[in-house]
């Protein structure tokens, strides 16, 4: 025991001297870097310099690949987002937003969600004829962002309106209509198919993104009270591709001029 104790010791104080030593011979010299080199390694492609890094990912890689292009749904037609009110795509994307999003909101909160408004800028791709798969929502979606429920009285809806025409971009709208008068206001606003209520608390989802403002959506930031669904929009789109067989055709008019 007594043996023990003082090797201890020992190793303790010798620890000691070798750390002052270095300290004391490295003081008076200051250390920089002379030079840096790096070399970029593709890991998507075959070089006879990364054999090991490509056996590696490969397996992964398939079984992503894999996961993605397998086909969900048919589109007969290509989806686009241009348009100058309302586009092919952003109708498919509000109306699918709006379709998976409510059931969650319903068993949740007990209520359902009116409209959905996204911003157009947030549609990424198109949705060409054919297979339509997961990597189709990343493509069409790649960002991370979630789906927010903003409660919002009816009085703040015709600053909404207003701010769509301003715009001037074709926003993805579904379960709201209005008509756009001959001195550039909204008129004739409908939710649901019938007047909006001033006095009336309606239920939007929107991204999180635009819950707090973005795209200058500033009337988002008037809400009485918000619900995080903790749902990816890109989930909910892939959910929608899922549930159904053929992407569907809306010829359902939300915003119109008048004559």
């Amino acid at each position: 025991m007594i043996k023990l104790k003082y090797n201890h010791a020992f190793l303790k104080h010798f620890v000691i001297f070798l750390t002052i030593l270095m300290l004391s011979g490295c003081g008076s010299n200051t250390l920089f870097v002379k030079k840096v080199e790096a070399k970029q390694l593709k890991i998507n492609e075959k070089t006879a310099e990364t054999p090991e890094i490509e056996a590696f990912i490969k397996p992964y890689r398939d079984n992503v690949d894999k996961d993605m292009n397998t086909s969900l749904a048919t589109a007969n037609k290509t989806f686009d987002k241009s348009g100058e009110w309302q586009t092919p795509m952003g109708n498919l994307l509000a109306d699918a937003v709006l379709l998976q999003t409510n059931p969650v909101f319903f068993k949740r909160e007990n209520k359902n969600i009116d409209i959905c408004l996204l911003n157009h800028g947030g549609i990424r791709d198109n949705i060409d004829k054919g297979d339509v798969s997961v990597r189709t929502a990343f493509e069409v979606m790649p960002f991370e962002n979630t789906a927010i429920v903003i409660a919002l009285s009816g009085a703040h809806f015709q600053e909404m309106a207003n701010f769509i025409i301003k715009e001037k971009k074709p926003h993805p709208l579904a379960g709201m209509s209005f008509t756009i008068a001959k001195d550039g206001t909204a008129t004739n606003i409908l939710i649901q198919g019938k007047p909006v209520n001033t006095d009336k608390t309606y239920h939007i989802v929107t991204s999180d993104y635009l819950a707090t403002g973005g795209d200058k959506m500033d009337f988002f930031k008037k809400s009485s009270k918000t619900y995080d669904l903790n749902y990816k929009l890109r989930n909910a789109l892939i959910d929608y591709f899922k549930a159904i067989d053929e992407l569907p055709v809306s010829n359902v008019v939300r915003i119109q001029i008048e004559k």
